[in-house]
């Protein structure tokens, strides 16, 4: 389940960090706010253009760490929000999940797909 403040996040304007661990070590990569998506049953499905080391790694471990937060939402003391998702994730490149995103983004090569193990509000 996606909780209500991080869904409230996701509608501000921001950027999304996400982590993944390869042979050569860690490797961040970014993405907005904007492009993230809820599926039906609750994943998290992110528009890949390039993100071909993501990918590559993700092919060698599928954990992923996502942080994104917001100055426009109430937090945990105040004003300001965070999260730290932890997941699994894969790369989708047809399907229904694929077709779902290349709908609202024509440009993307793939489709990030995440299971959500924890979403923890940081801050």
């Amino acid at each position: 389940m996606i909780p209500d403040t991080l869904q409230e996040i996701m509608k501000k304007d921001g950027v999304v960090a996400i982590a993944t661990l390869g042979p050569d070590g860690p490797h961040v990569v970014n993405t907005w706010h904007s492009y993230l998506k809820i599926s039906q049953d609750g994943r998290l499905f992110i528009p890949a253009g390039y993100m071909h080391k993501t990918e590559a790694n993700i092919n060698h471990d599928p954990n992923v760490l996502i942080t994104l937060g917001s100055s426009k939402v109430e937090g945990l003391h105040g004003t300001g929000a965070g999260y730290l998702i932890k997941g699994k994730a894969r790369f989708v490149t047809s399907g229904p999940d694929f077709d779902f995103m290349k709908d609202k983004f024509s440009w993307l090569r793939a489709t990030l797909a995440v299971t959500i193990e924890t979403a923890t509000q940081t801050w």
